[in-house]
Formats: structure tokens, sequence, C-alpha cells
């Protein structure tokens, strides 16, 4: 490899904001730069490089093949230096005025609001940024970089995560609920019948589906409210059993036996968008995390 690159960041940039803006006018706009400058930029490129980037097709320009590789690779590289300019701004204020953490809702709520008091009280000026998702809104937290640090029942292709803990969850619903009146155990024909309660997915592609097929869906954005529901009477749920741990000690909701499938695991991890670039505030959280996960024992939510 050169030690000395033929292509600056700059025409990199260059290349990137015209693909992304829709041409070297709108480029000239995002980059504040004269538009001579930036065509420049990508004809330099190009002859420096000996490739064509640009094809006309009709009236329009589009990516070639070539051009197609070194746009992914320069949005690539163009992060990269972004993360490294980011990561270096925080090693030099020392620990990170705000740390933004996205984390699972079936992520005991009573658990990481203990991890997030230890840390206070090593840094309580440090401030702190909690996104609560649902399945795929922690992935985009992760890939689009919103957050230092997640709790994920995914990990994202790309991304390395540590096995945190593991969730068990359980069919609920009120005692007088008419599939606790079946007084059998139970299909998931049977549960089909009834409205299941859902919560939403929080990523921006998400959609209300429910996972035992049933024709009446109740989809709701918290568990709390999912959780009023079911004590309600108005449908069933699968619930982490954490959460509902003093709601079935009073007897306001009572799991659902079922012939097969009485329970569903879900594996939590915990996941870094950069780990080279995690600050000192972001990693003293998650090793908190990990310390009370290992050392705390169930308790209600």
């Amino acid at each position: 490899m050169s030690a000395n690159p033929k292509i600056s960041i700059d025409q990199w940039r260059a290349l990137v904001a015209v693909v992304d803006a829709g041409g070297y006018a709108q480029a000239s706009e995002v980059l504040h730069k004269a538009q001579s400058a930036v065509t420049y930029a990508v004809q330099k490129l190009e002859s420096t490089l000996d490739v064509k980037v640009f094809e006309v097709v009709g009236r329009k320009a589009r990516l070639t093949n070539t051009g197609t590789v070194l746009y992914r690779r320069a949005k690539t590289l163009l992060e990269e230096a972004a993360a490294l300019e980011t990561a270096a701004g925080r090693l030099a204020a020392g620990w990170e005025p705000e740390l933004r953490m996205a984390a699972d809702i079936v992520f005991p709520t009573w658990l990481l609001l203990q991890c997030f008091a230890r840390f206070a009280e090593e840094q309580p000026q440090t401030r702190i940024e909690l996104y609560e998702t649902v399945l795929s809104g922690t992935e985009e937290a992760l890939l689009e970089r919103k957050v230092d640090l997640a709790i994920s029942s995914r990990v994202p292709q790309g991304f390395a995560g540590d096995t945190l803990m593991r969730i068990r969850f359980i069919p609920a619903a009120h005692p007088d609920h008419p599939l606790h009146k079946l007084r059998r155990k139970l299909t998931l024909q049977d549960l089909r019948k009834y409205r299941h309660l859902s919560i939403r997915d929080t990523g921006s592609q998400r959609r209300a589906t429910s996972s035992v097929g049933a024709e009446q869906l109740w989809t709701v954005s918290h568990k709390a409210t999912s959780i009023h529901a079911a004590c309600m009477g108005l449908g069933f749920a699968w619930f982490s059993e954490e959460t509902i741990r003093a709601e079935l000690a009073q007897g306001l909701l009572k799991p659902l036996l079922m012939r097969e499938g009485e329970e569903r695991w879900v594996e939590l991890y915990l996941v870094f968008p950069d780990p080279d670039y995690a600050g000192p505030g972001a990693l003293r959280l998650a090793q908190i995390i990990r310390e009370d996960v290992k050392n705390t024992g169930p308790k209600s939510c």
C-alpha cells in the first residue's frame, strides 16, 4: 500500500456528495463550494486513478460499475474518518459529557436503572439519554451510530456483541380470560381466536404483526400499556416473566398452559457501535451492566 494516498479526503467527499445529493450543482450547495471546484475534484480523481466514475445515459449521469465500488468504499472511508475525529475529541475531553444508550425493552427496567444509579455515583455530571427500543429499533440505533452503547436482542451484521443474559417469556392473561376457562392445555390455534397484545417495533420499517397469527391485534408502544391491558382482561400476550412478576404474585395475571411452547427465550447482547472508539464513560457503564447482570438475582420490575 502506498504510504502517501494519491486521492485526498476532500476528493472522496466530493464524489460521495455528488452521488448522495443527485448532481454537481446540488453537491456544491451541500459542500458550500463552487460547482467548478466539485467537478474538478471528481475529474482529478478519475484522471489520477485512470478510471471512469460516471457514464452518461440519456441526459443523466450514473455511476459505472467501478464508480459504484469506489462510492461505497469512499462512504465507508468518510464514516471512519468522522468516527476517528469524534473519538479523538472524546479522548481529549476525558469523560463524555453525555452518553446515549439504546436498550431493548425486554431488559429489566429496574436493573437498568440500578446500573445508571451506580454510574451516576461515579460520574454525576455525565448526562444519559436512553432510547427504549423494540426489535429493529435497537439495530437501527447502532447502524446509524445514534448511540454509544446498546442492549439488543440481535447483533447487526458487521458488529460484535457480548452475550449479556437470557430472558424467559411466557404467555399470560387475566385469570378470568376465556382462554383460562377452557381448562385444558392450549394450542396456537386456541390463541388465534382471541386478541393478541403486541408492542410496536420502534424501527423505521416497523410492521404490526401477531407472532401467533391472531386476527385480533392491538399494538401499543410501551410494555406498561400491554401489561395494563392484559390485567383488564382485554387480551393475552407473551411477557417477559421478570416484567410481570408482581402481577403474577398479585393474581392479576396468570400463565397460559400450553400444549407445546410454554416458554420462549430471548438472548440479549451488549453491543458497541465502534468498540475501538468507545469513550471511558461508555466502557465504564458497560462494565457496570455486566457486573450487575452477573451479581443480581431475580427481582420485581
